[in-house]
């Protein structure tokens, strides 16, 4: 199976996607912020990352940017809990943003567990294609 960093602040969350990831049998390493994401990616071979937009110190959309210039193909799963608003006048869609910005997917939190597997077997399906460059793409919570 894969091996997934997983970039995120809180500890909820983290444990979260570490017991679901590991319990569809994949490799996970967490790390709490950007630039211990930034160094695990650089030390480590890994096949899939999630990275959290809103965390202290270095945020998601930094760490995304620097991660790129290091390891441009990794495919990368924006995760936020802020709401997507329903229209521009209540402020930006940071899910949209991400994706726009270099996230292969998005997801929101809450997330459902089969949303979030479908997720990581859809951007490990499309980063083993060959000819083809991982899709874009956002996938909303209960959807």
């Amino acid at each position: 199976m894969a091996n997934i960093l997983v970039v995120v602040d809180d500890n909820l969350v983290q444990a979260t996607l570490r017991f679901l990831l590991e319990g569809a049998g994949h490799h996970v390493v967490a790390v709490n912020d950007g630039r211990n994401g930034l160094d695990q990616a650089e030390a480590g071979d890994f096949d899939l990352l999630f990275l959290d937009i809103f965390m202290p110190g270095m945020d998601g959309f930094e760490t995304m940017r620097k991660l790129r210039q290091q390891q441009p193909s990794i495919p990368i799963v924006a995760i936020s809990g802020r709401p997507i608003p329903s229209d521009s006048a209540d402020g930006p869609d940071f899910l949209a943003l991400a994706t726009k910005l270099g996230a292969t997917r998005s997801l929101q939190k809450p997330f459902r567990p089969n949303v979030l597997l479908a997720t990581v077997a859809a951007c490990l399906e499309a980063a083993n294609r060959p000819s083809s460059p991982v899709a874009a793409g956002s996938i909303a919570a209960g959807h």
